[in-house]
C-alpha cells in the first residue's frame, strides 16, 4: 500500500493504509451510492451472469456497506476499489481500499432514478383515489 500525504492526520485504526486491518479475500470495483453514516460508504457493481437455460446474459447488481477511513473519504459517485477483511460490524465486512475516479454522469442518473420513484409515487396515490370514488359511488 502506498502512503498517503496526510498521513500524520489519520488515526483510524481500521484503516487500511494507516491502521491494523488486514484487507483479504475479495476485492471489487464499485461505485459510492450513499455516505450516510460515520465512516460507511454504500458500495455498488454491476456484474452479468449467463443464464445456460435460456442461452442469454442478465446483469446483476450487488450492494454491500464498506468501512470508509477518513484518509480516502469517498463520496457519492466515486469509483473505489473495496477489499474484504474481519467483521468490523453487523453488516461491514468489506474496507474501501483506494479511490480510483468520479464516475461521469452519476448525478444525472441519481436524478433520473428519483424521478421515476416520484411517477410511480404519483401513479399509486391516483389508482388510490380512483378505487376510492368508485367505491363511494358504488355505496351510494
Amino acid at each position: 500500500m502506498v502512503k498517503k500525504k496526510n498521513a500524520g492526520k489519520c488515526d483510524d485504526r481500521n484503516c487500511p493504509i494507516h491502521g491494523n486491518i488486514n484487507p483479504r479475500g475479495r476485492d471489487f470495483t464499485g461505485i459510492v451510492i450513499g455516505t450516510n453514516m460515520t465512516k460507511t460508504a454504500t458500495v455498488e457493481w454491476t456484474y452479468r451472469l449467463f443464464a445456460p437455460k435460456y442461452e442469454r446474459s442478465e446483469t446483476r447488481k450487488s450492494k454491500v456497506h464498506a468501512h470508509n477511513p477518513l484518509c480516502i473519504n469517498a463520496q457519492v459517485g466515486d469509483v473505489v476499489q473495496i477489499m474484504e477483511t474481519r467483521p468490523l460490524s453487523k453488516t461491514k465486512n468489506f474496507v474501501i481500499t483506494k479511490k480510483l475516479r468520479k464516475e461521469r454522469g452519476f448525478k444525472e442518473k441519481l436524478e433520473e432514478r428519483e424521478e421515476e420513484k416520484a411517477k410511480v409515487i404519483e401513479a399509486k396515490t391516483r389508482e388510490e383515489k380512483k378505487e376510492e370514488v368508485n367505491e363511494e359511488a358504488k355505496v351510494e
